[in-house]
């Protein structure tokens, strides 16, 4: 729930701060809202920290799942990005840091220096989902989606502007495939331009959580500085017991989740449909002892594609919470925004403890990678030349 405080501004102050909301195209109250998060983020991020620690910055947060998984590998977060007001909401109420909105109005060399860049960029102009919907609109997919695809290209433009140490970026799993493989060539093509070292692999996150979620991760270092010799393995440590949904159930949820007949019988006709059409679309009941389908945006609309069997009642979606679980995030996660707000979120999340694998096994490299450059460094030097090292 939001708190009203009333402040009392200078007539300059306030002529300023109108002009200033005009061309945000914010009311003054989203304006002041805004620019006191800052100050309370420029506060804390004002502590001093270890010198040792790795930065990192968060692009295309989404609602932190990223910075859960490097914070918890002992990374610094110093900047964060994503446009979705709701998701900066439930950011800050988390992390205490209020995201910049839209990085393509973001000079890169306002972006705090770092050494990983983090990335979750948009998947919709990629994923199948989202590429059969534009095509039936007779919309552009990939990268001549001037809205979506080209996103990829900030993150390069930043790459290449403050030069990180390493990278790593998140999508769909069809990213590989997309148009014929020559969207991922391009991408690889990119970032190889770039003089980076990439290595990337597609891994199904149902190690880690009771779901079905294959995802490509992508992981460069910086060439430019650790040379070309560089190797990188996703050895991966997931807990040796496969999680069930049994698992990740609330014990008592709110009926309000049940589906109406109404829901029930439409979903149930839409199933048998396409059945009979040989198609595979309809709901899913999730086995309560296996895994569950992959949660998308969508799950808001019907939460068909992942269901729970009721004795004696309709099927359930999951909770907002569940589905918190679902990806992994602890239940120490602050939820602030409405049912459907978390939905959508959760759905375009990543899996939390998938990625935080992936977290340690970089931050571990780079500190193979530095120490072996200092060495060098060291046994290079023009005064120990002659000294048996």
């Amino acid at each position: 729930m939001a708190k009203q405080v009333h402040i009392r501004v200078e007539d300059e102050v306030y002529e300023a701060l109108s002009g200033y909301s005009i061309n945000r195209g914010q009311s003054m109250q989203d304006c002041v809202s805004s620019a006191i998060k800052q100050m309370l983020v420029k506060a804390k991020t004002d502590v001093p920290h270890h010198k040792e620690q790795y930065t990192f910055i968060d692009l295309f947060a989404g609602i932190g799942g990223m910075h859960i998984a490097y914070t918890s590998a002992g990374a610094r977060c110093v900047y964060a990005n994503e446009w979705n007001k709701y998701s900066q909401q439930t950011y800050f109420a988390n992390f205490g840091i209020q995201p910049d909105d839209d990085i393509t109005k973001v000079a890169a060399e306002d972006i705090p220096d770092h050494d990983i860049l983090v990335a979750g960029f948009p998947c919709q102009p990629f994923s199948i989902a989202g590429v059969s919907k534009k095509q039936s609109l007779g919309r552009a997919t990939g990268f001549e989606d001037k809205t979506q695809g080209t996103l990829f290209f900030d993150v390069c433009r930043i790459l290449k502007a403050k030069r990180p140490k390493a990278f790593m970026l998140e999508n769909v799993k069809n990213l590989c495939s997309h148009d014929k493989g020559r969207t991922f060539k391009v991408i690889q093509e990119s970032l190889a331009e770039l003089n980076y070292k990439v290595f990337f692999q597609i891994i199904d996150g149902k190690a880690y959580v009771p779901q079905h979620r294959e995802r490509i991760v992508i992981v460069g270092f910086d060439m430019e500085r650790y040379g070309s010799d560089i190797e990188f393995e996703f050895a991966l440590t997931p807990g040796k017991k496969q999680p069930v949904m049994r698992d990740i159930l609330e014990p008592d949820v709110n009926d309000k989740y049940t589906l109406s007949d109404k829901l029930w019988i439409y979903l149930q006709n839409y199933a048998a449909k396409h059945k009979a059409a040989g198609n595979g679309f309809g709901y899913g009941i999730a086995p309560l002892d296996g895994v569950s389908r992959t949660i998308s945006a969508r799950y808001y609309k019907d939460g068909s594609e992942i269901l729970i069997a009721q004795e004696g009642k309709n099927p359930r979606r999951l909770t907002p919470r569940e589905c918190a679980r679902l990806q992994g995030f602890p239940d120490t996660f602050k939820i602030p925004v409405s049912d459907t707000q978390a939905y959508k979120q959760f759905g375009n999340s990543v899996v939390v403890p998938l990625m935080a694998d992936v977290a340690k096994l970089v931050v571990g490299k780079l500190e193979v990678l530095d120490e072996a450059a200092e060495y060098t460094s060291v046994v290079a030097c023009p005064r120990y030349e002659g000294m048996v090292v």
